[in-house]
């Protein structure tokens, strides 16, 4: 019998100047453990007319995790960080109580044709956390824990499993865990797995019972422990989630909280523009009129 509860396709969502694939969050299933937003950046084909250029805008209550597979972003932010992130390596924001970044095509690749592709993620915090201050933290491709096992390359990104643990500072019980295979596996990892489980099918397929599932899906456990799958040759998925929250996350823009009216006192900060600047960017997304 599946333990597969719900089955969830990518969608086409803009952010801005970049069309982008958004799994997470979806009417059925708001989010998965901590993890309230995933969206797949590309493949993206940049020249010297496109560049990935994201302007300064706010964040509460959420941590963001960059992971690239191709390309190159520089992340800015108010509390003084500039940081280039390249494929393998995390860049985790904390907003708390409020941050303000941009996401740019660094100046050495703005007259070259580059490719862009990875992924976006944001994990809410604890609601004793939501109001702390911001923190940025980079962390390198080879400090994060990787390993081998039947057949299975496994690279713990972030948070805690499979008696492993990131050096990602994240604020609650979570994992997000990149699994490949270059031969067609068997992968049985529930016993291993806490909290709600969801697995993201990024290259290759993945096989359940006789139902083949393909790349830029979430396959949503109905229990921790996910069921038999098999992994086709030459697949790349993320296994993810964690313990979820008592408390329902709300959700608007940029903005996530487990309470509206903080959510609210930040749509005024910033449409008053009363969140600190990012040194050098003027330019700033608008409040959206939704």
């Amino acid at each position: 019998m599946s333990n597969i509860d719900l089955i969830i396709e990518e969608r086409a969502a803009s952010i801005g100047n970049f069309m982008v694939g958004r799994l997470l969050p979806f009417r059925q299933k708001r989010a998965i453990g901590p993890f309230v937003f995933l969206d797949h950046m590309g493949p993206a084909q940049l020249d010297a007319n496109t560049h990935f250029d994201v302007l300064p805008h706010p964040h509460i209550g959420l941590s963001t995790l960059t992971y690239l597979f191709e390309g190159e972003i520089v992340h800015r932010d108010n509390i003084g960080s500039v940081q280039r992130i390249k494929p393998g390596a995390v860049n985790w924001l904390t907003a708390g109580s409020g941050v303000v970044h941009s996401e740019r095509t660094p100046n050495e690749l703005r007259s070259e044709t580059h490719k862009l592709h990875g992924l976006q993620i944001w994990v809410a915090l604890p609601k004793a956390l939501e109001e702390t201050a911001p923190s940025f933290v980079h962390v390198e491709a080879n400090a994060l824990p990787g390993w081998e096992a039947n057949g299975v390359r496994f690279k713990l990104i972030a948070g805690e499993a499979l008696g492993k643990k990131s050096p990602v500072p994240v604020y609650s019980p979570l994992y997000f865990i990149e699994i490949e295979s270059e031969e067609a596996v068997i992968l049985d990892l529930g016993e291993e797995i806490y909290g709600e489980s969801a697995l993201y099918i990024h290259e290759g397929s993945v096989f359940e019972g006789d139902h083949e599932h393909q790349p830029g899906r979430i396959l949503v456990a109905k229990e921790t422990r996910m069921c038999s799958l098999k992994l086709a040759p030459m697949s790349k998925v993320f296994l993810f989630g964690g313990e979820p929250f008592p408390e329902e996350r709300h959700i608007w823009w940029n903005f996530v909280s487990s309470e509206k009216a903080l959510i609210d006192a930040a749509k005024s900060k910033w449409k008053q523009q009363l969140f600190p600047k990012i040194p050098g960017e003027p330019d700033f997304i608008p409040l959206p009129q939704i």
